[in-house]
C-alpha cells in the first residue's frame, strides 16, 4: 500500500533544528502549508526533555493547577499542544517522528494512521507490533502500537490546508510503566476522576514500556531514527536533506510560533 506515497523524492528534517516543543508543533504546521505548494512528502525526527505535553481537553481538567504545580515540582515543564489527544511525556528516551504529506494522497483519516503503523511496524520486525487501544494508558486511541498488549507508541494527526502530519511518539528507552506513572498521578493530583464533562483515563501503568523493554535491546534514540530512514527507502524513498524556508515562508513559520504561544499564555509565561 506504500509505493504510491514513497515512490519518489522525501525531505528529511532533523531533530535538532528545533529547540522547544512550541516550535515543533508550529513546524508542523508550517510544513503542512508548504507541501501545499511543493507537493515533496517530508519527514521530521525531534526529541524535546524533560516536557509533559497536555492535550486541549487536559487544559479542563478540575483542578489543573494543582496538576501543573506537580508537573513543575518533578522537573518538567509543559504546554498544551494545538492537536487533539491527551497529555504524553516527552523525554530523552521518546523520538517523535512526524510525516507531512499531501493531504490529496489521504482522502481519508484512517489513512494516515495505516501508512505510521505500517512504518513502525517494518521497523521492528523482530516484534509483533499491534495497533489498537489500550485503553488503560496515557492518551489512548484507535491507533496505540503495543507488542504483547503493552503500548509503547501513539499516533496523532493534524491537517492543514492540503497538507497532513501524522505524528507518532517512540518510547525508545527508560521505563514506559514510569512514564504512566508520573500521568497517573498528574490526573490524580489534578481532580480527572471529578471531571463531569469528560472522562480521563485510568491509567495503569503495567500496560505501557519502552521498545528496549519489549524487545530486550539496547536502541539509542540515533538507532530508531537510523532504521525509520532506513525503512523509508526500503518503501521506495528517494531521501534528499530539507532546504529550509526561504525568508517568505520563515515568516509564515513565525505567525504559527506565534499562534501557539498565544494558546499558551494563560498557562505558561514567556521571557
Amino acid at each position: 500500500m506504500t509505493a504510491e506515497f514513497f515512490n519518489g523524492p522525501l525531505e528529511v528534517i532533523g531533530k535538532m533544528q528545533t529547540a522547544h516543543p512550541f516550535e515543533s508543533f508550529a513546524f508542523d504546521d508550517f510544513l503542512q502549508h508548504q507541501i501545499s505548494e511543493d507537493n515533496v512528502p517530508k519527514v521530521r525526527f525531534w526529541v524535546h526533555s524533560p516536557y509533559i505535553i497536555l492535550g486541549l481537553q487536559d487544559a479542563r481538567l478540575p483542578k489543573l493547577t494543582f496538576g501543573l504545580d506537580y508537573i513543575s515540582d518533578a522537573g518538567f515543564d509543559f504546554i498544551v499542544r494545538n492537536s487533539g489527544g491527551l497529555g504524553v511525556v516527552l523525554d530523552e528516551g521518546v523520538l517523535n517522528i512526524s510525516l507531512v504529506l499531501p493531504k490529496a494522497d489521504f482522502p481519508y483519516i484512517e489513512k494516515g494512521y495505516d501508512i505510521m503503523t505500517e512504518l513502525v511496524t517494518k521497523m521492528f520486525p523482530e516484534g509483533k507490533v499491534e495497533a489498537y487501544e489500550i485503553s488503560a494508558s496515557y492518551c489512548p486511541g484507535t491507533y496505540d502500537l503495543s507488542i504483547g498488549g503493552k503500548k509503547f507508541a501513539g499516533i496523532s494527526q493534524r491537517r492543514i490546508k492540503d497538507g497532513v502530519a501524522v505524528q507518532i511518539y517512540l518510547c525508545v528507552t527508560g521505563s514506559g510503566s514510569e512514564r504512566a506513572q508520573f500521568m497517573k498521578d498528574f490526573y490524580r493530583y489534578a481532580h480527572a476522576e471529578d471531571s463531569e464533562k469528560f472522562s480521563y483515563p485510568v491509567i495503569n501503568p503495567d500496560h505501557m514500556a519502552s521498545l528496549n523493554e519489549l524487545l530486550d535491546a539496547d536502541f539509542s534514540i540515533e538507532d530508531v531514527e537510523r532504521r525509520a530512514l532506513e525503512t523509508l527507502q526500503s518503501m521506495g524513498a528517494e531521501l534528499e536533506d530539507y532546504p529550509g524556508p526561504d525568508d517568505n515562508q520563515q515568516a509564515m513559520y513565525e505567525q504559527f510560533l506565534g499562534n501557539i504561544k498565544e494558546r499558551n499564555k494563560k498557562y505558561v509565561t514567556f521571557d
